[in-house]
């Protein structure tokens, strides 16, 4: 499993509705994705701190071809809620020490 870690902070004004557009516009989208699992959005209990959002992706080829020929759409989402660039981080999963969240997943995709 592979994850890539999106950070941004939003506009204080504009998260209800961020959160609204990531359930009915961004998660749908995600779920069309070959090899996407699941998105964590983390929100920061401070305003001024960054959000970050997990997705977990079967592997790192899913991921990559995603970053390459789709992210630039989600850029394009997110950008009338953000103040800051997009940065993004890419991680392997260590699923030895997550099991039952690798078996879950899997076995929902």
């Amino acid at each position: 499993m592979f994850a890539r870690v999106i950070e941004y902070t939003l506009k204080p004004e504009k998260k209800d509705e961020a959160i609204k557009m990531v359930h009915h516009e961004l998660l749908p989208f995600l779920k069309m994705q070959p090899g996407f699992l699941e998105l964590i959005p983390l929100v920061p209990e401070i305003t001024n701190e960054k959000f970050i959002s997990i997705a977990l992706w079967t592997g790192k080829t899913e991921a990559e071809r995603f970053a390459r020929e789709e992210f630039p759409k989600v850029e394009q989402m997110l950008k009338p809620f953000v103040t800051t660039p997009l940065t993004v981080k890419t991680y392997t999963v260590e699923s030895s020490v997550c099991e039952y969240l690798v078996d879950t997943l899997l076995t929902a995709a």
